[in-house]
This record gives C-alpha cells, sequence and structure tokens, in this order.
C-alpha cells in the first residue's frame, strides 16, 4: 500500500466520476493494483449505495458497494470504500475504488487502464506491471 500522486482519472457516461493525485495503490499477490480515490476527489452525487452492496475481505474488512449513476445510465457496483476498515489498512476509510471494466474509462497518468479479467477482482492493468494475474478461468486457486 502506497501514496500515488499520479493523476488517476475514471470516466463513465460521459462524466468525470473521479480525479485525483492523492490516491492509495494497493498491491495483493497474483494482482494487479487498485486505486482508492479520497472522496473530496469524487463526485459522490453520482454514487448510490448498490442493493445487497456487502463483501468481507479476510485484510481489509467490511467494503460496502456502490452503484455509478449518471442519468439513465446505471453501472451497478462499480465502486466499493470499506468505512472501518482493519487497522492495517485504516488509510483507505472511506475512499473509493472502482471496477475499470465497469466503467467506460480509466486512466493512470494519462494511460488507458486495461480491466483485470474476472467479475471479482477490480485491478488496473498497465504498462507498469506484469502478469498472470488471477481472474482468467482456471485461475481460481492460485
Amino acid at each position: 500500500m502506497s501514496r500515488d500522486d499520479r493523476v488517476v482519472v475514471v470516466e463513465c457516461a460521459g462524466r468525470v466520476v473521479a480525479e485525483s493525485r492523492r490516491t492509495i495503490r494497493v498491491l495483493e499477490t497474483s494482482h494487479p493494483p487498485v486505486f482508492y480515490v479520497p472522496p473530496q476527489d469524487v463526485r459522490t452525487e453520482l454514487l448510490l449505495p448498490a442493493a445487497g452492496g456487502r463483501t468481507w475481505c479476510e485484510w481489509k474488512g467490511a467494503a460496502r458497494y456502490w452503484d455509478v449513476v449518471v442519468g439513465d445510465d446505471v453501472r451497478v457496483r462499480a465502486a466499493w470504500a470499506y468505512s472501518r476498515p482493519e487497522p492495517a489498512y485504516a488509510a483507505l476509510a472511506d475512499m473509493f475504488a472502482f471496477y475499470p471494466s465497469r466503467v467506460d474509462r480509466c486512466t493512470v497518468a494519462g494511460e488507458v487502464v486495461t480491466a483485470q479479467e474476472g467479475d471479482f477482482y477490480g485491478g488496473w492493468i498497465t504498462s507498469e506491471v506484469r502478469g498472470p494475474f488471477k481472474g482468467a478461468p482456471g485461475t481460481q486457486l492460485w
């Protein structure tokens, strides 16, 4: 987990949903990084709590999911956040992460992100990271 001052942008339905130079980049085993954006840099009026939107991470704790809503365009469970993460991840409290596969475009320092395969994973693949990554068929038990 590290602070990252590169410009991170999340776009959906023609709108910038998040833009920040104050993200936290989290790497987990066999995953590309996930960027967590402070709420001050997110258009939170475009986020609505997702129905049935909670999961548990053994490392970070309880996650709550959010739909991104731009007019009539609804991206179900496109974002998540930890209200009270486990102590080792306290810096992530109330920051938002986005699935690149569920929005239209994510960039890091102007580079367009490729989404990590699989519905469960939210990794951001850029030229600075190399796989293989979990998410593709047959990788569940790595």
